[in-house]
């Protein structure tokens, strides 16, 4: 045995770690300049079949409309960069560590033992992919779509196999596992509707409230502003309930998805002028007190009072 401050030993260590330097480290820089070029042209196969998917949904004939199918191909498309993402980085991986004389095959072993173990403590993971999976082929919902998942409300920002990303009203960010999702409202897919439920007075003709909801409605959808964001003439359903202090007409507007909110703004703030120039009364709730016979008395010695305050 060499002695290990021995001249021969520390030669022959330098020979053998500049040899290892000469033969692997341009193989590994080599290995990692191959793995971003090929990041580079997957990201470019991407785009390309990104281009050629819309171009194909575009062409494609259905009641899906131009911005419904730009939101699936969008999803599809996300959902396939990121896988092929992890397949380039586990292959580089898997190259890089036989290149360093590492023996990958037990590492495969293992990782297949790992898995199946992993596999049965991991249920509910496997259940998020799969939800996830049905989520996407059922194109159930789409980024971009505002949707109610388990009663939580906003604007769908990623979608992935494993959650969904939700941004509320307010901004806060919520994520829903796939396969813990129990109630999932789409409100924008394919078309969207503003519903209103007017109430005015007892006393108001409904069939002079009918004429001016659909002058109104007619107005809003004529002008330039708007008329690209409704899909159909208002819908006037009529008088739908009797309230406590108003009867209830029940009316729509379908529009184009998401813009169901802007529409329903306008339409409010139009209507309510109208009703002020026409006379129409949008009642409040109403209350009868009856005070009874026992309080006449009082209430004469009060305007008795306030007559002699204000002489004084």
């Amino acid at each position: 045995m060499k002695e290990i401050f021995s001249q021969e030993f520390w030669q022959e260590t330098y020979s053998t770690l500049a040899q290892w330097i000469i033969q692997t480290i341009p193989s590994i820089l080599l290995i990692i300049i191959l793995l971003f070029v090929s990041l580079k042209l997957y990201r470019r196969v991407i785009k390309s079949i990104e281009r050629a998917m819309l171009k194909a949904a575009q062409l494609r004939q259905g009641e899906e409309s131009l911005l419904e199918k730009e939101k699936r191909v969008n999803t599809l498309v996300n959902i396939i960069r990121q896988a092929g993402k992890i397949v380039i980085w586990a292959i580089f991986l898997l190259i890089l560590l036989r290149k360093i004389d590492i023996d990958i095959a037990p590492i495969l072993a293992s990782a297949g033992i790992l898995g199946l173990a992993v596999g049965f403590g991991a249920q509910e993971l496997v259940r998020d992919f799969i939800s996830g999976f049905f989520i996407l082929f059922e194109n159930q919902v789409r980024t971009g779509d505002v949707a109610i998942i388990n009663g939580t409300g906003g604007l769908v920002e990623e979608i992935a196999l494993r959650t969904i990303t939700l941004r509320d009203f307010a901004g806060v960010v919520h994520i829903f596992q796939n396969g813990k999702i129990n109630t999932l409202s789409n409100m924008t897919k394919e078309w969207s509707a503003s519903v209103f439920d007017i109430g005015v007075a007892y006393k108001e003709d409904i069939g002079k409230v009918r004429m001016i909801l659909h002058q109104v409605g007619a107005e809003l959808q004529e002008d330039p502003a708007f008329k690209n964001k409704i899909n159909e003439p208002l819908e006037v359903f009529g008088l739908d309930k009797f309230g406590d202090s108003a009867v209830v007409i029940k009316a729509r507007f379908k529009t184009k998805p998401s813009e169901q909110w802007n529409v329903g703004r306008e339409f409010n703030e139009r209507l309510k002028k109208a009703f002020d120039t026409a006379g129409i009364e949008i009642p409040f709730p109403h209350r009868t007190v009856y005070w009874g016979d026992a309080i006449n008395p009082l209430m004469l010695k009060l305007d008795e009072e306030s007559k002699l305050n204000a002489k004084s």
